[in-house]
């Protein structure tokens, strides 16, 4: 009879099971690697990069004085005049209601103005450029104040507990029903309207969500195994804070930041629009949107151009908001599994 032989099956299939699938990642090279996957918050990220990084640049050669600037008796003042890119390309043409208006103006051959000019003779394109890096910086500013402090009010609340904690939310209440207006009026006739009263009007109204937001996490983070035993080792509250409270509910911070800033755009529009806001001849999105207002149908682009810009701003912030939330949720499906 022949030898029988036997084969051991199953043993480089274990080994293949017991091998690593996936290099291990940390909690932010996951989450970026989940970002990645939502290409519509990639997009919307590159988006805001790109315009920061353009009105930054922009910074050298244009100031906010030139792009501001008008003289009344400057005799070569290019008024009203519609976009002209020098392409054929329909509706930058220079052209209204078939009217050649540079011709009629006599402006120099070669001389456009991609985005137009206004009533005074001012360059769209510059106040547009100047415009939006005012609205992000007075958005941005307010809502790192919102982070300084909603962060500071919701980990000392949530801490503390108790009735700290109980009298502390009660506050926030009562500050959450004094009206938005009211608030902006008052910092308004105390310092004035501008942009200083607008973003301290903004900083008041909203820190409030982000303590809230913060609070709840810390509620959650402070009944941790690690958070009790760092508080019975005898460790200092604020650096208990600083070391394992913020460091894990941090996510949660940088999401809310994200949906915070589009929130403080589209308020200091608001503001500027009513008159309340930044103050002309200043440029910010809002008040060239209030600049523009008597003249809206006859020029519409004037209103068009910056509400534009202000809506595709907004709108990246939130889109990459969002993005950003599913990123850190760990229980987000994707399709990288």
């Amino acid at each position: 009879m022949a030898e029988k032989t036997f084969q051991v099956v199953g043993i480089e299939s274990s080994s293949d099971n017991e091998k690593i699938q996936k290099p291990s990642l940390t909690f932010w090279q996951d989450a970026w690697r989940r970002l990645k996957l939502n290409k519509v918050a990639v997009v919307s990220m590159w988006f805001l990069i790109a315009i920061s990084v353009f009105t930054i640049v922009m910074v050298p050669f244009l100031s906010q004085q030139q792009a501001n600037k008008f003289n009344p008796n400057e005799i070569a003042t290019y008024k009203d005049l519609p976009p002209k890119s020098g392409l054929p390309i329909p509706g930058w043409e220079g052209k209204h209601d078939g009217d050649d208006l540079y011709s009629d103006q006599n402006v120099p051959a070669g001389k456009n103005f991609i985005l137009g000019t206004d009533d005074t003779g001012r360059s769209v394109a510059k106040r547009v450029i100047v415009g939006i890096r005012i609205s992000l910086t007075i958005a941005i500013v307010a809502s790192l104040g919102d982070l300084i402090i909603g962060v500071s009010f919701g980990v000392f609340s949530a801490w503390k507990g108790g009735w700290i904690d109980l009298i502390l939310q009660r506050f926030i209440e009562i500050l959450s029903s004094v009206p938005f207006i009211v608030i902006v009026t008052l910092f308004t006739l105390l310092l004035g309207a501008g942009i200083w009263s607008v973003i301290i009007s903004l900083i008041l109204t909203g820190w409030i969500n982000m303590a809230r937001q913060i609070r709840a996490q810390t509620l959650s983070v402070k009944e941790q195994d690690y958070v009790l035993a760092a508080t019975v080792l005898g460790e200092r509250p604020l650096k208990i804070a600083m070391k394992h409270i913020i460091p894990n509910i941090s996510s949660t911070i940088i999401v809310q930041l994200m949906m915070t800033i589009p929130q403080a755009i589209t308020s200091e529009a608001i503001l500027s629009a009513l008159g309340l806001g930044v103050q002309p001849p200043t440029s910010s999105l809002g008040s060239m949107i209030n600049d523009a207002r008597d003249e809206i149908q006859y020029y519409p682009y004037l209103v068009l151009i910056p509400g534009t810009f202000l809506v595709l701003i907004s709108l990246a912030f939130y889109l990459f908001g969002d993005g950003l939330r599913d990123a850190f949720d760990p229980k987000s499906g994707d399709s990288g599994d």
